[in-house]
This record gives C-alpha cells, structure tokens and sequence, in this order.
C-alpha cells in the first residue's frame, strides 16, 4: 500500500507500521506562559491526564522544564510552534483518548496504534480539518464509527482496524473527497459494504478483512481506477464478483477469501488485470476454470484459490511467471484425463522462487513427469495427497533438496520408493501411504536426519523394516501399518527417544519376539503392533512406556501371563491383547486404569473377572473366547466362581461383647455430631437447577459505586467485571456487566446462564444471581453476579507486576488438580457434557485459600442437544489456548478443552504465555517444553521464579504445619532436587494434552490422577 505521505507509510503491507513514541501519564501543572498556543498545552495536558498506564514512561519529558514542543512524541511547526504531529505507538498506554485532541487545531497526523486505548472514538475528531493521517490500529476502542470525521476534509488515510468497532460504515464517510487508504479491518462492522464508498475515486487501498458485513460487494468499487489493493476476506460477501473490479487495472492485490461468493472467473482477467501480485480467493463457491490469460500477469507471485470448486484441466503457462513464489489450489475439481494432463509441471522451472505448490484434494489424472525434479531449489513444500496420479514416482524426486513437506498420499503410485528420497535432508513430513508402492523400503531413508514423520501405510512394501530409520533421531510418528513387511522388528527404530507420538506397525508379517528396547519408548503414545505373527511373552520392559495412552498387540502369538509391570501404564485408555494366547488370571491392576476399552478376548485367560473400574460397566470390555472364566457382572452371563470353604472359628463370647459395645458408641457418636452439624448449616441454599432470583439495575448501580472505575475488577471480549458490596448478600461480590453493543455478547450471557443452570462443583466459580433488566436511560442492562475472589486470577499470580508474592509448585500443582477436577466434572459427570471453550489463567480465580474456581462459561456448549444451535458464536476459545482443529472449522469437544488445559500447565510452569514474542518460525510453547524434555532440559524451560523460591525457603522449626500445608512435616525442608525430577512428568502431561491430534491427547481423568500422585511423591519427599 502506498501513501502520499511516504515517510509515514510503506506500500508493502497492511499494517500500515506507523511507528510512534509514547507519553506518560502523570498530571502536570503548567508554569510557562505559551501564549497563542496555550489551547494546544492544554489539550496535551487533557490527553495525558486521561493516560492510566504507562509502563515504559514515555510520557516522562511532559513536565514543566520542556516546552511542550520538545515532549516525546510531539511535533511542532517551526513558524507558529503549533501542534502538526502527535506520534506514540506500541508504548503500552491505556485509558481513554481525550476529546480535547479536538482542540489542536493545526494537526495533521495523529497516530496512536498499537497501544490499549479504550471507550469510544471521541467525535471532537471532527474538529481536525487540517487532520491528513488518523492511525487508531490495535487497541481496544469500541462504539460506532463517529459520523463527525466528515469534518475531517483534508484526511488521506483512515485507519481504526483490530479494534472492537460496531454498526455500519456511516455515509459521512463519502464525504472525504481525499481519502485514499482506508484501513478498517478487524472489528465487527455490519450493514454490507456501502456503494457510496464508490465516490471516494482516489482510494487506492482498501482492507475490511475480519468483519461480519454480509451482503455483495458493490459494483461502484469500480470507480476506484487508482485501487492497488482490495482486501475483503472473511466478511460473509455472498453473490458474485462485480465484472466492474476486474477493470482496475492498477490493482496488485485482490484478496476476497473466506466468504460466499460464486460464479466464475472471466477468460479476460489476466488481460485487465496485468499488474497482480497477490490473487487470494480461497475457500468461495466460485466455479468453471482458471483463466490462461493469467499468464499475462508477469508480477505474479502469490495464487491461492483452494477449497473452491474450479475444475477442468490446469493450463496456465508458469513460466511466464517468474516472480511466483506461493501456488495454492488444493481442495477443487481439476482434471481432465488427457493424456498432457500433467503437462504445466514443465512450465513450473521457470519459477525460480517458488517455495509452495499445494494441489492436493482435486482430480488430476495422469503420471507425474520427470520435470518434478526441475523444480526450485528453494521448494520447501510439495502436495500431490489425495489425486488419482498413477505410474512410478520419478527418482527425479530427490532433485528438491529444499523440500520440507512432501504429501503423496492417497493415490495410485506403483513400483519402487525411489532411492534417491534419501537426498532430502531437509525432510521433515513424508507422506506416501495409501499407494500401491512395492519392493523394500530404500535404506537411504536413514539419510533423513531431519525427519519427524514418515507415513508409508497401506502400500506393497514387503521386506524388513531398515534398521537405518534408527538414525532418524527426530521422528515423532512413524506409519507402516497394512503392507508385506516382514522379518522381526529392528531394536534401532524401537530406540529412538523421540518417538512420542505413534508407532504403527499393524497388519504386516513380521515375526519373532517383541525386543525389549520398546521400553525405551517412554514418551510414546500409541502404539500398535497388532494383526502380525509376533510371539513370546510380552516383555515386562513395556512397563516403561508410562506415556501410552493406545496399545494394541491384538492377533499375534503372545503367550503367557501378562506382565506386571504393565500396571505401571496407567494411563492407558484403550488397550487391546486379543486374538493371542496368553493365560493366567486377569491382572487386578487393570481395575485401577481409567480405561475406556478394554478387550481381552479369544485368549486363555482363567479364574475370577474383576467387577471395578472398566470391569464394572459389560459393554466397555471383551472377553469372549475365554472358556475358563467365571464371576464378573451379572450381564457377562458366567458362572460363579466356586468358593473355596474354610473352618469356621468361634469368637470367644467377650470379644463379641466388647466389639458390639464399641460399635454402638461409635454409631451414636456420629449420630450426635450429625445432628449438630445439621442444625449448625440450617441456612438454605437454592439448588442451582432452580431459576436465579433476580436483581435490579439499581442495586448493582449502587453495590459498584455506580460501576466505578476504582471497582472495575478487568475487561473481556463482551464483558466488565466490578467488585461491589451487596447488601442482601452481605458480603464483597463480583458483577459481571455484558457489553451488549458487541456482537454475540447477548448469546454468551444465555449461553453463560444455561450453563450454571446445570453445574455445581467446589472447583467452579458460583453464581449467586443475575440481572436482566434496564438502565436508567432505557437502555438493556444485563449482568452476571459471582461470588468475590479475593486472591484474583491465575494470571494475576503469574504476569502481574504487583504480584503478592511467588507460587511455589505445590501451589501450582494444586491449582492444576482443582482445575482438571473441574474439567473432569463437567465432561464426564454432567448430563449432557459441557465443554468450557475458553480455559485459560484469566478465568481460573481463587480463593482465600487459593482454592481454584474456573469461570467465564460465554463460549460453553452442552454437547448433543440443540442448545448449540441458538449458542452457536464464530468464537472458540482464545488464541494460543483455542484447540488448533478449531481454526480450521471443527466443532467444539472436550477434547479441545484438554488441549486448553495443557498450553495452562505448560504456562503455569514455565510462566510464558502462548503467545510470547518468543514463540515464532513455527516454534510455540508445546513445542518449546517437548524440545527441552527430548533433551532432558526440563529444568531449561521451567519458571526461575519456581526454582529460586524452594532453593531460598528456610522452613522455622518452631512452627507447626499439618498434612494439608505446602511442606507436610513439622520442620522439613522442601527438597529441591525432588521437585526438579518431579517436573518432568508434570511437563510431560501438559505436552501430552496440549498434542495437535485431539484423539492423541491425555484423557482428563488421568490428568488428575497423574496430577495427584505428582503431589503425593512431593509430600513425601
């Protein structure tokens, strides 16, 4: 995007980066005179008085020593010493933008992004007629675009993006005859994109990205003939793209992805279009081909158009399109069965700084050429998944050296894996399953050093699996289930450490004894072997693989009893042992798993079956095929066991009496301290299936000081929080007011009230009543009013500056049990499932005794009944905490809540959020805390705060402490290097919840039971 003004903005993105100074926000008493300009002081003085942080103090040099010309961030004219520049940007302010900026006259650039101003955009602002540059981007500003900046005549460029602005665009803004850079994305505008925009001729870029407009985009868009770049994605456009945009014959950018809109392309748009450099239209019902006329457009260098339904053959001539660095199609119908199907790889080596090309999920029909391997060096990803391509794959492949990603899978390849995929050293993702590959798997796979996945499952390999894989010190998940392969199973892939997420060898031949290096798989969490010919007994070593949460060594030939060091894989949800020959009793530490299937059948175990645990429910286990057992649940059908019958003794007669005497007492002792409890706790409580009693808008006005600012507890996407003094209640609360200007803000108070309906636990935050009414100005007024936690959140104990003091681990591990306690009520012990959708520190509070409370249920869905319909919100949860499967469209489950739960830990535990300035390049906190437990660093990524506080504590031996105290023993220091080896496994749950595969992650329950016994080792240290 270019400006006029090119000292103040670069053309090359739309972040417009207006780099600004900040101001500090102490009060200032003027003692100069300033004369004409006194008007300007004071407006400066306004500004900065209405500044309620500043942590970095910009705002230091607004003192009486400097003029106010020499103050940071202020610029003055040299002729009249008049305000013509205020610059602050990413300085951390917060408060409010007073309106007496409307007072400087004589300014001309007012840019203020990047910071945390909030309330509404002052409609002073339309004073400014001298004003050419308005940048308000990132912060917190709310309300309706003021109508007032028409007064603005003179502004060129607009921009009040990522904030949190409603209603329409207002018609005033046609008025600005100069605007050429209007910058308005990210907030939840509505109303459609208005035509009148089309009278503002000399725009030259437009972005509305991130709002739910709705309706078309306009034909009068097209009287914009300086237009460089036009983006409107994800704004709910519908209908087809205006003939009237492809005439802009200046545009670079055209990006419209995300919406609804259809029709198809004209032939022409690469004719009338020829300086393109970015053409986005991704995810739209647009049809029919790409045009060849695209190859005119010799600037292009981006193209994605993927989840579309585009079809017919792929004829754009790339070599033409030198610049091209990113081609993005998967997900259309291309394909067209010619025999020259395939042919526009030849023109793709042209494309020299080519890095994507992404044409999985379509149709192409033929043998992929040779000329794959002419392709650039700086190729890192290649996707061919999910087409009908057949013949070999050339060995030409081997060539891409820069490659990173390569999906081949789901389609008709035949002969042999190329020797030459060896070359790829770069390799991280290989995927080639579900092809009809034959013969050995090359040896030079071993060369992959850089390898975390390798998917060869459902082909024709045969052979063994090539000890060289254990060079491959990387790998994560590893896919060779359903081929040929035989032989035994080389102990190099069963030692590599870094396997932490699926070993599958399923469905092959292989033969022998499982050797005992698969106990080096430690951090492993599914693992199958089943449906081989593998033999012996199941070696006592799998007890070490702590971490499965799947295992299934179904249809082989193990024998003998199962070990008892598998009761150390407590953790397991699934496991299968069927279709072996193993015997022995039923191992009654399976009754301790939290197991979600078990299946033991056609086997030759003997004796009793356990009732408890998995055991106790018929339809969550299978022993079919064993002929030998009795006992069980009624609904198994066996027969008792028999008894084995002892001689009975005869107590002497005074034991007798003396024990029945002793039970009497006890029963009327407990009988007597019942009854004084009961009459103690006679106060009532209402049940919280029963309708909240309600309260007056009066009564909260008046419990918060009229929601004043000293009581304002924080702010959240649709809500305040106040601390007020209720007097029916008789004590300090909390009172949640629901911004209902925002969108969804309405739907997330019912979805919040139904869901507190339904639940009451120790570890969620009670509601005590709500507010449905209006305010005094007839305006709705609803609120939400909790229970007061005086320790604040979890974030506050973690982030805050003004922190109490630090949390010891026990502390922290304590929180962590109350909240996965919580999670574990709500997904498997209401009725339906509820699923938070929000989890993360700011909503975890706690109490006097720093008892954890989760709360915020807006986002909250009661799984399998149609309440979600009417609750449904666009929002699933926070980033850095929202499951990643939900950013790609997957509804909400409780798995999603798991993985919330494991980026809190890992936060909780190295005191880094998820979204710190560190976590880039693709590297983020899960794979932050698994890097450092691959290298037995664990120590590397805890909080120092931690550490530090357990090597200073001195614990006086005067003092008493009981079992439930941080330190459990009278006088008995804290021992460091326990805690140190207890972080592990604590950072091992967190990583194993917070995994991208959601059927990967760790069963809540046995969150809280490694939880538990984390805190108990600790305790007993």
């Amino acid at each position: 995007m270019k400006s006029s003004q090119p000292n103040c903005y670069p053309s090359s993105s739309m972040r417009l980066a207006i780099h600004l100074l900040s101001l500090v926000t102490c009060l200032i008493t003027p003692s100069a005179s300033y004369g004409g300009n006194e008007t300007d002081h004071l407006a400066l003085l306004s500004f900065k008085s209405m500044i309620t942080h500043d942590p970095y103090g910009a705002l230091t040099s607004w003192n009486t020593s400097l003029h106010f010309c020499d103050w940071n961030g202020v610029l003055c004219g040299k002729k009249h010493k008049r305000v013509i520049r205020l610059r602050l940007y990413s300085q951390g302010l917060a408060g409010y933008l007073s309106p007496h900026v409307g007072n400087l006259s004589f300014l001309r650039y007012l840019v203020i992004d990047n910071n945390t101003f909030q309330g509404t955009i002052p409609p002073e602002l339309g004073r400014l007629s001298r004003l050419s540059l308005l940048n308000l981007d990132r912060n917190r500003f709310e309300g309706v675009i003021p109508t007032n900046l028409s007064g603005c005549y003179n502004l060129d460029t607009l921009v009040i993006s990522d904030n949190r602005l409603v209603g329409s665009i207002p018609m005033e803004i046609g008025f600005l005859s100069k605007l050429a850079f209007i910058v308005v994305h990210g907030n939840n505008l509505t109303g459609g994109i208005p035509p009148f925009l089309g009278n503002l001729t000399l725009i030259e870029s437009f972005s509305a990205t991130r709002n739910p407009f709705g309706g078309n985009i306009p034909d009068t868009l097209g009287n914009w003939k300086r237009l460089k770049e036009l983006y409107l994605g994800v704004t709910n456009l519908n209908g087809t793209i205006p003939d009237s945009i492809y005439n802009l014959s200046l545009l670079t950018d055209l990006s419209l992805p995300d919406n609804q809109l259809t029709g198809s392309l004209p032939s022409t748009m690469g004719t009338t279009l020829p300086n393109l450099v970015r053409l986005q239209l991704s995810n739209n019902q647009l049809t029919g081909l790409l045009p060849l006329s695209l190859s005119n457009c010799s600037k292009l260098g981006y193209i994605e158009m993927s989840e579309n339904k585009f079809n017919g053959k792929l004829a754009i001539d790339f070599a033409k399109l030198k610049d091209m660095y990113q081609i993005t199609l998967v997900g259309n119908l291309f394909g067209s069965g010619e025999a020259d199907e395939m042919k526009f790889i030849d023109s793709l080596k042209n494309c020299s700084m080519l890095q994507i090309l992404d044409l999985g999920y379509c149709q192409f029909r033929g043998v992929l050429p040779s000329s794959i391997g002419n392709l650039s060096d700086q190729l890192y990803y290649l996707s061919f998944g999910e087409n009908q391509l057949y013949g070999n794959l050339p060995s030409s492949i081997g060539n891409l050296v820069g490659l990173t990603n390569l999906y081949l899978g789901v389609n008709r390849f035949v002969g042999k894996i190329p020797f030459t995929i060896g070359n790829l050293k770069n390799l991280g993702v290989a995927s080639l399953s579900r092809n009809q590959f034959v013969g050995l798997i090359p040896d030079s796979i071993g060369n992959l050093s850089s390898l975390l996945e390798l998917s060869l499952n459902s082909n024709e390999l045969e052979g063994r699996i090539p000890s060289s894989l254990g060079n491959c010190r990387k790998l994560l998940k590893v896919f060779l289930g359903d081929n040929k392969l035989s032989d035994t199973i080389p102990k190099e892939l069963l030692q590599l450490s870094s396997l932490s997420i699926i070993l599958n060898l399923s469905h092959n031949n292989l033969f022998g004894s499982l050797p005992t290096e698969v106990g080096d798989l430690k951090m492993l969490t599914y693992l199958d072997l089943s449906h081989n010919n593998l033999s012996g007994n199941i070696p006592s070593s799998l007890g070490s693989c702590t971490s499965l949460l799947f295992l299934s060594l179904k249809g082989n030939l193990f024998q003998g009893m199962i070990p008892p060091s598998l009761s150390s894989v407590r953790g397991v949800a699934r496991l299968d042992l069927s279709y072996n020959n193993l015997s022995g009793q039923i191992p009654r530490f399976l009754e301790r798993f939290s197991l979600e299937y078990l299946d033991l059948s056609f086997n030759d175990f003997e004796g009793e079956v356990p009732i408890a645990g998995v055991f106790a429910k018929a339809n969550a286990f299978s022993i079919l095929g064993n002929s030998r057992l009795c006992g069980g649940v009624v609904e198994l059908g066996l027969p008792k066991c028999k008894e084995m019958k002892k001689p009975k003794k005869k107590l002497p007669l005074v034991i007798v009496l003396v024990f029945s005497i002793g039970l009497l007492c006890i029963v009327l002792w407990f009988a007597y301290a019942w009854s004084k409890k009961k009459t103690k706790g006679q106060q009532p409580q209402s049940s919280t299936n029963e309708p909240f009693s309600n309260i007056t808008y009066s009564q909260l006005l008046k419990a918060t000081d009229g929601f004043s600012e000293s009581n304002l507890l924080g702010t959240g996407g649709f809500s305040s929080v106040y601390k007020g003094i209720l007097d029916d209640y008789g004590g300090m609360v909390a009172v949640k007011v629901v911004h209902l200007q925002i969108q969804g803000a309405e739907r997330s108070f019912i979805a919040e009230c139904e869901v507190w309906r339904s639940i009451r636990h120790r570890n969620l935050l009670k509601i005590i009543t709500l507010c449905s009414s209006v305010d005094f100005q007839g305006n709705d007024f609803k609120a939400l009013v909790y229970e007061f936690m005086p320790n604040g959140s979890l974030h506050d104990w973690l982030h805050s500056s003004a922190r109490k003091s630090r949390l010891d681990i026990l502390t922290r591990i304590r929180i962590l049990i109350d909240v996965a306690c919580a999670l574990d009520y709500l997904h498997n012990h209401c009725q339906p499932t509820i699923v938070h959708g929000d989890l993360k520190p700011s909503n975890i509070l706690l109490d006097d005794d720093m008892v954890a409370h989760v709360g915020d249920f807006g986002l909250a869905r009661f799984l399998g009944t149609d309440s979600n319909k009417n609750n449904s919100l666009a929002i699933k949860g926070t980033i850095g905490y929202a499951a990643p499967e939900y950013g790609l469209g997957s509804e909400m489950t409780t798995s999603g809540d798991v993985y919330s739960f494991g980026i809190l830990l890992l936060e909780v535990m190295t005191r880094k959020r998820p979204t710190d300035d560190i976590f880039n390049d693709g590297l983020n906190l899960h794979h932050f805390v698994y890097m450092a437990l691959q290298e037995d660093h664990a120590t590397d990524v805890i909080d120092g705060d931690l550490l530090n506080y357990h090597l200073d504590v001195e614990i006086d031996s005067d003092l008493n402490y009981d079992e439930d105290d941080e330190i459990a023993k009278k006088g008995k220091t804290t021992n460091t290097k326990m805690i140190e080896e207890c972080m592990t496994p604590i950072l091992k749950i967190g990583v194993l919840c917070s995994l991208d595969s959601p059927p990967q992650r760790m069963h809540i329950k046995n969150v809280v039971h490694e939880l538990q016994r984390t805190m108990d080792t600790l305790r007993n240290a």
